[in-house]
């Protein structure tokens, strides 16, 4: 997903400050909003089972964010 994409997300969820951080950072922000886990580029990503997960293209990249 594109960061104008994940802002605008950003945005309708309400986060604060988001000129302030990175894209990751970002999207764990809109993921605890959700009120899901915050676990975009975590260490076991690879092993993650949530498959219908909408950041799960660009979190298991090499470098996400």
């Amino acid at each position: 997903m594109r960061i104008t994409e994940v802002r605008e997300r950003g945005r309708k969820m309400g986060v604060r400050g988001m000129a302030k951080l990175r894209k990751a950072e970002l999207i764990r922000a809109i993921q605890q909003g959700e009120g899901n886990q915050e676990c975009f580029g975590a260490p076991w990503r690879f092993d993650c089972q949530q498959t219908g997960c909408c950041w799960r293209q660009d979190c298991l990249t090499k470098n996400p964010g």
